[in-house]
């Protein structure tokens, strides 16, 4: 059982989302604008946020853009059908998937536990993608058992990489990972971490690790073994 926040303007979807994920078992909360959603979320007793971009006033852009400066709980959107600008930006600031209305119940449902099982598979601080292995603890990395120096910077940008791989970051994001929140730091200066890790991994054997999506952000790639 998860403990989620359904956030919909619209008390009929709000109605819908209760049901099923209450029949699915999980404890549901309900909110019906984004200041009360954020209000709710920063409570952190939730695990997942299910949250609908078309909000008035605050929309969910601003409530994941909130959350993203302040917690890592999973999130996951709701958007207009055939709107992929909303999903684009949705990812963007690190939401973790995204489902389309009209939705169904069944994938809804489905969506909420890969991304819970995602959330919960390896120990806080061990994560591991193909051949990559990072121990946040220990400030180790290593590429099939290779171990992999990294400076303080570059531990940090890949642990928040590695956390959830499959979700794209924004510079935003990253630079808040590595020097803190509301910290001016150029692009130049990020880009010149992700060269520098990306080589090192590189060297170690690994061409695929860090994956960019032009436009979009940075998200964790295959790990395969080059």
């Amino acid at each position: 059982m998860a403990r989620v926040l359904c956030v919909d303007d619209d008390p009929a979807i709000r109605d819908v989302l209760e049901i099923a994920l209450s029949q699915a078992g999980h404890k549901v909360e309900l909110a019906g604008d984004g200041a009360e959603a954020l209000a709710k979320a920063r409570s952190g007793r939730f695990d997942l946020v299910v949250l609908d971009i078309g909000l008035p006033e605050m929309d969910g852009r601003e409530v994941c853009r909130a959350l993203r400066r302040e917690s890592d709980v999973p999130v996951l959107f709701l958007t207009a059908q055939g709107d992929e600008v909303d999903r684009i930006v949705g990812l963007e600031l690190g939401a973790d998937d995204y489902v389309v209305k009209p939705f169904s119940p069944r994938e809804l449902t489905a969506r909420i536990g890969a991304i819970l099982k995602r959330s919960t598979q390896a120990p806080k601080d061990v994560f591991t993608r193909g051949v990559l292995r990072v121990d946040a603890a220990q400030h180790f990395v290593a590429v099939a058992d290779q171990p992999v120096a990294l400076t303080g910077r570059e531990m940090a940008l890949l642990e928040r990489l590695i956390q959830r791989p499959d979700q794209v970051l924004s510079r935003v994001q990253l630079t808040d990972a590595i020097y803190g929140v509301n910290i001016e730091v150029s692009d130049r200066t990020l880009d010149s971490h992700l060269r520098n890790l990306r080589n090192k991994l590189r060297e170690a054997g690994c061409d695929d690790a860090i994956e960019t999506l032009h436009g979009v952000g940075i998200r964790m790639g295959r790990c395969a073994r080059a």
